[in-house]
């Protein structure tokens, strides 16, 4: 049996969307000046103009389906508080004066901040699926122009993320991540790419 989305929630999830993306380009902003590894560096540059896009992809969004890009509700909020929060995260390792441990910092909050960001596509690519009329050409458009950007964010600093803690304890890491290095997409493709790991030494 076909189901009904709840137009209001969807709403909310629109609302939310575009309020990670606006984080988002915080988060990057803030991510990038504590790069100290310059191919990760590339890489979040290219990243926020990734998301600076999927930040317009959702203004056209709103202007088709008739939405206002600024209206607040609690769930915003709290999404806004959240980015200002990670933005702050990345501040205060900045303000410590270890450059390596605010890298490490800085990735594990756009680990975070991109976490937030998958799902809220993968959901409204969730809705597309079942929308019908405008809604559902509006929706799949965006979430066909958006999908491989999220995957890859979330994907690639996750490995980032995790070379660069296990290069700070000491151990051999492989950097660029070999999430990087096998072009990984998929969440199988991240979990192959980190059994690679130790080959890849």
């Amino acid at each position: 049996m076909k189901r009904q989305a709840n137009d209001k929630q969807v709403a909310e999830l629109l609302y939310q969307a575009i309020e990670t993306e606006r984080g988002g380009i915080k988060v990057y902003t803030a991510a990038l000046k504590n790069a100290v590894n310059e191919d990760l560096h590339e890489e979040w540059k290219e990243y926020l103009d990734e998301t600076r896009n999927h930040e317009r992809v959702l203004t056209n969004v709103f202007a088709e389906m008739g939405l206002d890009t600024e209206t607040r509700t609690p769930g915003r909020e709290i999404v806004a508080h959240q980015g200002a929060s990670l933005v702050k995260a990345i501040q205060m390792a900045a303000a410590a004066g270890d450059p390596t441990a605010a890298q490490l910092v800085a990735a594990e909050c756009v680990v975070l901040a991109e976490t937030k960001d998958h799902q809220n596509w993968e959901l409204i690519g969730r809705v597309a699926e079942h929308a019908t009329g405008d809604t559902k050409r509006v929706l799949k458009a965006a979430f066909d122009a958006v999908e491989k950007d999220e995957d890859h964010h979330l994907y690639h600093t996750k490995g980032w993320c995790r070379e660069l803690w296990i290069e700070s304890l000491g151990f051999p890491a492989v950097l660029p991540p070999p999430e990087e290095v096998k072009k990984v997409e998929t969440a199988i493709g991240a979990s192959r790419a980190e059994q690679a790991r130790e080959e890849m030494l």
